[in-house]
């Protein structure tokens, strides 16, 4: 029996307030290449805060940058009051719909589960969990011994091994003894 993994969804940005009477609303991006994820055909799919979807997916008829966002108008969304009871809502795309990430990158949902080894090839545990914290992405690692949290960072980082799933790391003096 084959299993097949559900369909993720990533949030490519949060839609604002309606901008005129037509229907077009306004988006704040959340995505490195908003010219391609909002292009004029893409659908979005949209969710709540609570991370459930809302209705069915939306086609994009129209897209323009607009100052540090971008406005677009959904096909069958003609009125503002319509438009209006989209504000706040996350729109999303399926991950394979966006590019892959470059040459030693990788979405952070990727990260749970990612063998982490030092870089003197001493394993040093799993990703468990990802804080997104004042300071910058903390990766937490379940050692064999203890876990701890890791800066995720390119001076700690040293190499991201997405076909692997391995971090090659150098953690600061005095973490992991």
């Amino acid at each position: 029996m084959t299993v097949t993994e559900p369909v993720r969804h990533l949030v490519v940005g949060r839609l604002r307030k309606p901008h005129g009477l037509k229907g077009n609303v306004t988006v704040f991006p959340l995505t490195d290449d908003p010219a391609t994820v909002y292009a004029e055909g893409q659908q979005l799919w949209l969710r709540d805060v609570d991370g459930e979807f809302v209705g069915e997916p939306l086609t994009i008829e129209m897209s323009s940058k607009y100052h540090r966002e971008w406005l677009l108008k959904f096909k069958g969304i003609d009125r503002v009051e319509v438009a209006e009871s989209l504000r706040g809502l996350f729109v999303t795309v399926p991950d394979s719909h966006l590019a892959p990430p470059a040459e030693g990158e990788v979405y952070l949902h990727e990260l749970e589960g990612f063998a982490v080894r030092h870089q003197d090839g001493t394993p040093l545990g799993i990703v468990s969990a990802l804080y997104d914290l004042p300071s910058g992405l903390m990766i937490e690692v379940q050692g064999p011994k203890r876990e701890f949290l890791l800066p995720f960072k390119k001076e700690f980082v040293q190499e991201v091994d997405r076909e692997t799933r391995r971090l090659i790391v150098a953690p600061p003096d005095g973490l992991i003894d």
